[in-house]
């Protein structure tokens, strides 16, 4: 992908390196001036030359100003174009591996993409394609003198190994103050999302501690860098300094010998600063290469290590018919399975109740069936067509998904409720009213269009849970997965849910309600009982109940009391379920 991004912007580069050359022949016009101003002018005391000759020396460097604008704007726009066209692959490659191992650094690869492209944009690669032209100068020097031109060529030799110093002393120390300040950043980042719980259990001054370490670390390879690079770069300013005193020395001593003109000694230090420019370019724009160096390789080995999302032929909407085939399962970057051999069939239209202890493996049922985490081994399958068959973007609006841990995204309510995408207000206010929301939507200051903050932190959590589950409903999917949905629901907004589940499956859609409380059991025709990540029990509610509550089947000691735990007895619920039915 790195390399299609950069073959897209061939022509720009061709056209900045053609730009460059003649930049750097109008670099000739300052010593060629010189030249001529001491050499002509002041010898034969002629006015109308010298005018002459400015008039077109500033002709010619206003051409090299523009030349410079121009190719400056040019690598600007080189810039936006790679970003425009990777950016969204880095975008989606960098989501997807972070749904694939979770906490992996997949959040870098955007600051890296910025990187890479302000070196792009920036004088490092000016100063890359300039240094062809390092030969070139050096070559002009001798052919001003023997002497002048050995001047030159130590010059760039001493500047060059300076360079070469600054790579060796600096390389490690860089990458791993990189490599340690993703990991500082990271740590913030996570310590932010969990900002209440930090400040409610007073660990404010453990989680600081953590991050100094991490960030003094990170400082410390830093400036053992940074003191390296400072005492080279020293070096160099002082070498180019005794340099151009060393040219101008050289020259007034082969002016008294009479083997060059006063105007040559001018000439050859001002050329003997062109050649070196490239190699003093290269050491003051080190430090970015380097880091647009780190940001290639990290996201050259991102694209190796995800895999592309591959195209797929459009399926016909799923009818909510699922069907699980020895379905096992385990969160990404582990193999430990936490859902074993899973098989059970749902017919469209059902309404099913999974229950069961902590740890049962319920959530990660929710989650196969959506695709999030892919299984180990067995199918997931919708009509049929294994889930992998479908694209994401594809199957995402036939399905409606409400996850234990709730997160709202910065912008409106409509815009979270539309999924945002292009806001169909009929859609979305009958999403909120099945949500049984609508009426609290419309006394928030600004109803549909309340901007509710990073997280939705604007709302409480029973609110964001209500506004998740319209979410879930917009669009009319045909499938529904719904984990812990009343987990911060008062008894209205435990009353709205239970609406909402009658009208899905008065609607034919297919559902699945994850909860431990026993009130939404009367709404459900089918319950699954999951017991260390395998399916102990499934079938009718009833049947299911009265296995229960009568203390038989295998594994179904844990679940049972998971419920009974619950928000009414058994024996209340099983009652319901009986009248219910």
């Amino acid at each position: 992908m790195l390399r299609r991004a950069f073959a897209v912007c061939k022509s720009n580069f061709l056209f900045v390196v053609l730009f460059s050359f003649f930049i750097n022949l109008l670099m000739f016009v300052s010593p060629l001036y010189m030249i001529q101003v001491y050499d002509r002018v002041l010898a034969s005391r002629n006015e109308v030359t010298l005018v002459m000759v400015t008039i077109l020396a500033v002709a010619l460097l206003v051409v090299y100003a523009v030349l410079e604008s121009i190719r400056s704007r040019v690598l600007v726009r080189t810039g936006a174009r790679f970003d425009k066209f990777i950016g969204e692959s880095v975008f989606k490659t960098s989501f997807r591996g972070h749904l694939r191992a979770p906490g992996g650094g997949y959040s870098q690869p955007i600051r890296d993409l910025d990187t890479l492209r302000e070196f792009l944009t920036g004088g490092g690669i000016i100063t890359f394609c300039d240094a062809p032209w390092m030969p070139i100068f050096l070559a002009v020097c001798f052919m001003i003198h023997f002497w002048i031109g050995v001047v030159a060529l130590i010059g760039a030799i001493a500047i060059f190994a300076l360079a070469l110093a600054n790579e060796l002393a600096t390389r490690r120390h860089l990458k791993e103050a990189s490599t340690a300040s993703i990991g500082a950043n990271q740590y913030v980042s996570t310590t932010l999302r969990n900002a209440e719980i930090v400040h409610a259990l007073g660990m404010m001054g453990a989680i600081s501690r953590r991050w100094n370490d991490l960030h003094d670390r990170a400082l410390g390879l830093q400036a053992r860098a940074s003191d390296r690079a400072g005492t080279i770069l020293a070096m160099s300013k002082f070498t180019r300094t005794v340099l151009q005193t060393a040219i101008l020395g050289v020259g007034a001593w082969l002016v008294l010998e009479s083997e060059v003109s006063p105007g040559a000694m001018i000439a050859s230090s001002i050329m003997m600063g062109r050649a070196l420019a490239p190699v003093e370019g290269a050491v003051a724009q080190w430090k970015g290469f380097v880091a647009a160096r780190s940001a290639y390789d990290r996201l050259g080995k991102m694209f190796a290590s995800t895999e592309a999302e591959p195209e797929r032929m459009r399926l016909p909407a799923p009818t909510g018919a699922i069907s699980l085939e020895q379905l096992v399962v385990a969160p990404p970057g582990s193999r430990i399975a936490t859902l074993k051999s899973v098989s059970m069939q749902i017919q469209p239209g059902e309404v099913i109740g999974v229950i069961g202890p902590s740890g049962a493996g319920k959530s990660t049922f929710a989650r196969a069936l959506t695709g999030v985490w892919p299984p180990l081994s067995g199918h997931v399958r919708l009509d049929g067509a294994d889930i992998d068959n479908w694209h994401a973007e594809l199957l995402g609006p036939h399905i409606g998904y409400l996850p234990q841990d709730v997160e709202l995204f910065a912008g409106t309510i409509a815009e979270n409720i539309a999924r945002f995408s292009e806001i169909d207000a009929e859609q979305v206010v009958a999403a909120a009213r099945k949500a049984g929301v609508h009426e609290m939507i419309l006394q928030l200051p600004d109803g549909y269009n309340t901007r509710i903050g990073e997280g939705g932190r604007a709302l409480s959590g029973g609110q964001r849970q209500r506004i998740g589950l319209a979410r879930a409903l917009y669009g009319d999917p045909k499938i529904v997965i719904l984990d812990e949905p009343n987990s911060s629901l008062d008894s209205n907004g435990e009353a709205a849910l239970a609406q909402a589940l009658r009208t899905a499956k008065a609607e034919g859609r297919t559902v699945l309600v994850i909860s431990h409380r026993a009130s939404l059991l009367n709404e459900v025709d089918k319950l699954a009982v999951f017991t260390g990540g395998t399916l102990t029990m499934y079938g009718p509610t009833r049947d299911v109940m009265a296995r229960l509550n009568a203390g038989t089947g295998s594994g179904a000691a844990a679940p049972a009391a998971a419920v009974a735990n619950s928000a009414q007895p058994m024996g209340q619920v099983t009652h319901m379920t009986r009248a219910s039915g």
